[in-house]
């Protein structure tokens, strides 16, 4: 059934209107009166509707119910990656948000080559939040992932730390693995903390450990910084139930 993602702002009582980029969507979808679609809020709730009208430019639709949508994960998990050169940081929201993340953060740290100035910044975020809301669409989501950027790297450990499960992952670590870590105790929020492709400096591991976060390493093999934090999330995944 095709799926529509709409502002809460705009979804009220029996009958709904699709305009813009939705609109055009369904007419390459080639819907017509009758045919029935699903409408997601972005906040977890899901909309059973019939098209009752299409018009240029708009798609009148008839809500029949409302349901808590069924396609978003047990776990709560946020996504805490540094500054990413070209558009590795696109990747991981597209690949993030279909494997479930709730949330995608970014934030600078001393080995960060890309610093996007606050006016580029603005721009890349109107971008990866589309982004998010695209894979969201396409995966079924019942809940857009927001995009965040943060100030500093203190600001995001500070944030991190507020998880029930909080881990940052460094490749000079040995001793404690992400699955020890996750089997410690029981979680319904996570968030999993990444570097830029020079990794941490040492210091920022002890800074990450004062804040109460986890260090933990993801095996043997050095991965990119793309590829740490979907590794990091998939395995989450799976130990929570998801797959």
């Amino acid at each position: 059934m095709p799926r529509f993602f709409v502002p809460e702002a705009e979804i009220g009582g029996n009958f709904m209107i699709l305009t813009g980029e939705n609109a055009v969507h369904a007419k390459v979808l080639r819907l017509k009166n009758g045919d029935e679609v699903t409408v997601c809020d972005g906040n977890g709730t899901d909309y059973r509707c019939t098209i009752s009208d299409v018009a240029n430019g708009q798609i009148s639709l008839i809500v029949h119910a409302a349901s808590p949508a069924e396609n978003e994960a047990a776990v709560s998990c946020s996504i805490y990656m540094a500054f990413a050169k070209a558009d590795k940081f696109e990747h991981v929201i597209q690949k993030a948000t279909e494997l479930g993340a709730s949330e995608l953060v970014c934030f600078p740290t001393a080995r960060c080559v890309s610093r996007p100035d606050e006016k580029a910044l603005q721009k890349k975020l109107e971008r990866w939040q589309k982004i998010a809301a695209s894979a969201a669409e396409q995966s079924r989501r019942g809940r857009i992932p927001q995009v965040i950027a943060l100030p500093s790297y203190i600001d995001a450990l500070r944030r991190a730390a507020q998880a029930d499960l909080a881990v940052c992952f460094y490749e000079n670590e040995t001793a404690t693995t992400f699955r020890a870590a996750m089997e410690t105790a029981p979680f319904r929020t996570a968030a999993l903390l990444t570097g830029p492709e020079g990794g941490f400096e040492p210091y920022e591991i002890a800074q990450a450990a004062e804040a109460g976060l986890r260090i933990c390493t993801l095996g043997k093999r050095i991965l990119r910084c793309e590829t740490a934090p979907l590794c990091a999330l998939s395995a989450l995944m799976y130990a929570s139930g998801e797959f």
